[in-house]
């Protein structure tokens, strides 16, 4: 058992940063991944970024590379999504996901991953 819990969201205005944060809890020696993922209003949950266990590794989609950063903290069991230059199409709901599985899976796949938690709101106003 995950458990995850998002924070840090909320309205910030065109061009500003927010930093998003997903606590987890329980069985977190098992995470192979950890992965944040969106949707907006209407639309498919997109994937975001995500970051190996031991932090060597990530991944970005294009659509935020080079204006979102993701890291962890393993002493905090904790990760973050630091987002600057934040745009319109950027207000979604933003979910934490852990992947425990064993073997290799998809790091952008939603499929890859078994623990969500509630979701974080990010509004930016134009």
């Amino acid at each position: 058992q995950v458990q995850l819990v998002e924070s840090g969201g909320g309205l910030v205005q065109t061009g500003g940063s927010l930093r998003l944060s997903c606590a987890a809890s329980g069985r977190t020696f098992s995470t192979n991944r950890m992965a944040w993922f969106r949707q907006a209003a209407g639309k498919e949950r997109e994937f975001v970024a995500a970051i190996s266990r031991s932090g060597g590794v990530t991944y970005y989609t294009d659509f935020v590379k080079g204006r979102f950063t993701i890291s962890s903290d393993n002493a905090k069991n904790t990760v973050y999504l630091q987002m600057n230059s934040l745009k319109p199409e950027d207000t979604a709901v933003y979910y934490c996901a852990a992947d425990t599985k064993p073997g290799v899976s998809a790091a952008r796949a939603m499929g890859s991953y078994d623990y969500w938690g509630q979701g974080t709101q990010v509004t930016v106003s134009s």
